[in-house]
């Protein structure tokens, strides 16, 4: 697991410019669109729609956006968004595996746009299903853990259910079922933990250390497929030397 959290704690880390932001509440929005057009607009009724939305507030997405979205995934607003979601495969510099989650109104501009990017990096797709079998979806809580309290909000978060953890650079990550997060969650908010994220995560089964040039490399194409506008999420059975995580948070 340890690259996962090694590269969620980069990503809160580095600084989201004017643009990214711009560009992640987009995101953001896509999501609980498609969530409140599949399981309607009660957030109370629809799981998806409630996760989607706590993750915009996370993000610190105003409400308004928030409702438009809402009320444009129902047919409130009148508008209709037709968008789909994909699951691509690829593999990337040292032939690690990547899977990226799709939400598209053109397939054809997508799956160009992810072939492109990872051709440039040396990397290439791959068929459905010849990665995700190295992947288990698990729930995955971010904390703050620069008070160093970890062990005790560890404590908690397995009392309420959870799988696993790690900490890692200041953060604990938490690890477990998908049916547990938000229980989990709200244990963890009730004991003042600064929660900096939660989300369902497609977590490596064996993680694959790559050496220093290939790891930024490797970084460098996680990046630049978060950054396009059709890719939701992205997630890699890299692990990460230090000197490479270092070198690519200050570059």
């Amino acid at each position: 697991m340890s690259g996962h959290s090694k590269w969620s704690t980069i990503k809160h880390k580095k600084a989201i410019t004017d643009a990214r932001r711009g560009k992640l509440f987009t995101k953001l929005s896509k999501e609980i669109i498609v969530a409140a057009k599949e399981g309607g607009g009660d957030v109370e009724m629809n799981f998806r729609l409630r996760m989607a939305i706590q993750i915009a507030k996370d993000n610190n997405m105003p409400a308004e956006n928030i409702e438009r979205a809402v009320k444009k995934g129902t047919g409130e607003s009148g508008e209709n968004d037709v968008m789909v979601e994909i699951t691509y495969e690829g593999y990337g510099p040292g032939g690690i595996g990547i899977m990226l989650q799709t939400l598209t109104d053109n397939k054809n501009r997508t799956v160009s746009d992810i072939r492109s990017t990872l051709t440039k990096a040396g990397g290439n797709m791959a068929e459905s299903g010849a990665v995700a079998w190295q992947f288990d979806q698990k729930g995955v809580i971010v904390v703050d853990d620069k008070e160093e309290s970890g062990e005790e909000i560890a404590l908690v978060a397995i009392d309420a259910g959870a799988d696993d953890f790690e900490t890692y650079d200041g953060t604990l990550h938490v690890y477990t079922e998908p049916s547990h997060l938000e229980a989990i969650r709200t244990a963890l908010s009730q004991n003042d933990a600064n929660i900096l994220s939660a989300d369902i995560s497609m977590i490596p089964t064996n993680p694959v250390m790559l050496e220093s040039n290939k790891a930024l490399q490797t970084l460098r194409l996680l990046d630049s497929l978060e950054d396009l506008d059709d890719v939701q999420k992205v997630y890699s059975n890299a692990d990460f030397p230090e000197e490479a995580l270092n070198s690519f948070q200050t570059g």
